[in-house]
C-alpha cells in the first residue's frame, strides 16, 4: 500500500526525475524566479523547502546536506548568504506559484515559481535604480552648464582678442 507516499508523477524514470528536481532546484537558487509545469513546481518545492530549512541551521552538517542536492558550490553559499537569512522569522512557505495558463504546445498549465518577497527586493533595487538615475541626471545637467559657461567664457576671451589661443595670429 501507498499510504502517505506523496510523489508527483512527472512521468520519466527514477534518475531523470533526481536530475531534474536537482536542476529547478539550482535554477531557483540561482535566478530566484522560474517558469515551470505546474507538477514540476509542486514536486521541487518540496525539496526547495528543506533546502531553505537546512540554509536557517547554518552548521556544517547543513552545508554538506545541501550539497547532496545542489552540487555547486557557488550556489551553496547563495543559498546560505543571502536567501536563508531572509527567511529567519518564517517558518514554511518561502515559495509562491502562479499560474501562467496552458503552455502553446501541449497545454500543460505553467507556473511561475518565485521564493516569498522576491517582489519587494525588486521594488527595492527598483527604487534604488530610479535614485541613481535621478543622481546621474542631475551630475549631467551640472557638466553642461559648467561646460556651456566655460564656452561662453572663452568665446567672449577670443571675440575680446585677450586669448591668444583663440585668436589667429597675426601676421
Amino acid at each position: 500500500m501507498r499510504h502517505r507516499k506523496l510523489k508527483y508523477n512527472i512521468g520519466v524514470d527514477p534518475g531523470h526525475r533526481k536530475a531534474l528536481l536537482r536542476n529547478l532546484a539550482s535554477s531557483l537558487v540561482d535566478h530566484e524566479r522560474i517558469v515551470t509545469t505546474q507538477t514540476k513546481a509542486k514536486a521541487v518545492r518540496r525539496a526547495v523547502e528543506r533546502l531553505i530549512t537546512w540554509g536557517k541551521k547554518g552548521d556544517l552538517h547543513a552545508r554538506r546536506q545541501v550539497l547532496k542536492l545542489i552540487p555547486q558550490k557557488k550556489l551553496v553559499a547563495k543559498l546560505f548568504d543571502d536567501l536563508a537569512p531572509r527567511f529567519i522569522g518564517r517558518d514554511g512557505g518561502y515559495t509562491r506559484m502562479l499560474k501562467l495558463g496552458p503552455r502553446r504546445g501541449d497545454a500543460a498549465p505553467l507556473v511561475l515559481m518565485e521564493w516569498v518577497g522576491y517582489e519587494e527586493r525588486f521594488k527595492v533595487e527598483e527604487e534604488d535604480d530610479k535614485k541613481k538615475k535621478k543622481s546621474k541626471t542631475k551630475k549631467t545637467e551640472a557638466r553642461k552648464t559648467e561646460a556651456e559657461s566655460k564656452t561662453k567664457s572663452a568665446s567672449i576671451k577670443a571675440v575680446e582678442g585677450n586669448d591668444t589661443k583663440t585668436s589667429p595670429p597675426e601676421a
